[in-house]
């Protein structure tokens, strides 16, 4: 019964930290210079979930957050001859490099995520019936 919780556990932390990446990437959608002011865009990051829990042991069942990315896709153009981080000169002047981030991509992974993390907290409600129910039987 408490291998359940803990796999439950270890998914809901892991949904959770996913919200929360997914979460920077809208709030940085029109972010297009670094934190020194350098045309910059800002790159999307992604959360990479691994088997296994790190709290209970290299083999013990869950989920975790192995690590976060950024994704490696090519940057947008938008043109406005007028932006601060427009670009200067070349086959691109007059265009301003644009963030990597989807905002439909984003709000599709977040409901995922919001689902997967209901569903979680679902099995937990379940499993914890399931123990009361075994402890009136006993009794």
């Amino acid at each position: 019964m408490m291998s359940a919780l803990d796999i439950s556990t270890s998914a809901i932390v892991a949904q959770r930290t996913q919200l929360d990446v997914i979460a920077g990437n809208i709030a940085n959608h029109d972010v297009t210079s670094d934190e020194f002011g350098n045309p910059n865009p800002y790159r999307r990051r992604v959360a990479l979930l691994a088997s296994g829990n790190p709290a209970g042991g290299p083999d013990a069942p869950g989920v975790h957050v192995a690590q976060i990315v950024e994704d490696a896709s090519p940057f947008g153009l938008r043109w406005d001859p007028y932006h601060k981080d427009v670009i200067q000169r070349g086959t691109d002047k007059g265009y301003v490099r644009t963030p990597n981030v989807n905002y439909h991509t984003e709000m599709v992974n977040a409901m995922l995520a919001a689902r997967a993390y209901e569903a979680n907290i679902t099995v937990m409600e379940v499993a914890k019936s399931m123990a009361s129910t075994a402890l009136r039987l006993i009794a």
